[in-house]
């Protein structure tokens, strides 16, 4: 039996220019962080006792004699990239709702391929988990996704990735002092907003619009260095949030499916408690939204988002992981 564990992100600067139709032609940039919120995916071959060949355990439970009848379109889509040929029973245990901007399909995708990858017996690198769910993601299943979070699942930390060139993508960790992390973390407010969509829905629209926005797109992919000058640079983070704010606005307006009059009326109330930026998390409305406030002011901003969940968290560094392994007949 093999167990994975793998993190969900927060994706805080650049993202859109994760898109294959736009980093191919303009490279692209995003800065991105992996959370201590996890995916668990637990697999096994099922033993040949029973009517049914793979047994599937999500929010729903599939029990197929072949691959190719499993609904579950990355359980499917994995096991035909890995070549199964034994039946299966894998099981899916989530911290966090999927559909919520914390790019949860992709950290499943990576999990369960390097679950699977166990189960074989060979030892995969994270570039390689990254890749192979890139493809089976943007490939095989057709999702409407980017290439961050299958990047940030991989790897882990709080990194700069970039986009294009001979090698498809380039991680570079960011490198602060442990303090300059716990006050950047301890300015970041995560709240549930209860609403729920389909990521891969809204990305359609945006990647439509891709062409028409190239000027948008090239200033969000600008704020990832700058964010990282004002990391390297200030001991005060209130730039940081400033830049994020300008991020907002300008995400906002890549199509009209990304915020709502709801996720605007949240926003504009943690603002006027006092925060200095945020963003609406993952491909738009609704899921998460991270909001970024001084640690002095954040009891006014609980106090004016008290409807909505809070989500305490804190940076992951380390990715994708097998955290239990045994084989055997």
């Amino acid at each position: 039996m093999i167990i994975s564990r793998t993190p969900f992100r927060i994706s805080l600067f650049g993202g859109g220019t994760d898109y294959p139709v736009h980093y191919k032609k303009h490279g692209g940039a995003v800065l991105a962080t992996s959370i201590n919120k996890y995916c668990y995916i637990t697999c096994r071959y099922l033993p040949p006792f029973f009517n049914h060949r793979n047994r599937i355990v999500y929010s729903k439970i599939e029990y197929t004699k072949n691959i190719s009848e499993i609904k579950h379109p990355s359980v499917r889509e994995t096991l035909r990239f890995m070549k199964i040929d034994r039946g299966v029973e894998i099981h899916h245990d989530g911290d966090l709702p999927a559909r919520a901007g914390l790019g949860t399909s992709s950290s499943f995708t990576v999990g369960l391929l390097n679950a699977l990858y166990a189960l074989k017996g060979k030892m995969v690198t994270k570039r390689q988990l990254a890749f192979d769910a890139i493809h089976i993601e943007q490939n095989m299943i057709k999702e409407n996704v980017g290439s961050q979070d299958q990047i940030t699942a991989a790897f882990g930390g709080f990194n700069k990735i970039e986009f294009n060139g001979e090698e498809e993508f380039k991680v570079q960790p960011v490198t602060l002092s442990e303090e300059k992390f716990q006050a950047l973390k301890d300015h970041m407010m995560l709240f549930f907003t209860g609403f729920s969509r389909t990521a891969s829905e809204i990305a359609h629209e945006q990647i439509k619009k891709t062409q028409d926005k190239k000027i948008e797109l090239k200033r969000m992919a600008e704020m990832v260095d700058e964010a990282i000058v004002i990391l390297n640079e200030n001991s005060d983070l209130t730039d940081f949030g400033k830049l994020l704010h300008e991020n907002w606005m300008i995400k906002r307006k890549l199509t009209d499916k990304i915020s709502t009059n709801e996720i605007d009326k949240i926003y504009n109330d943690a603002i006027k408690a006092g925060a200095l930026g945020g963003k609406l998390l993952g491909a738009g409305g609704g899921g998460f939204i991270l909001i970024f406030v001084e640690p002095d002011k954040q009891k006014n901003v609980m106090k004016k988002l008290k409807n909505l969940l809070y989500v305490p968290f804190r940076f992951e560094k380390l990715g994708s992981q097998i955290i239990y392994y045994t084989i055997g007949e």
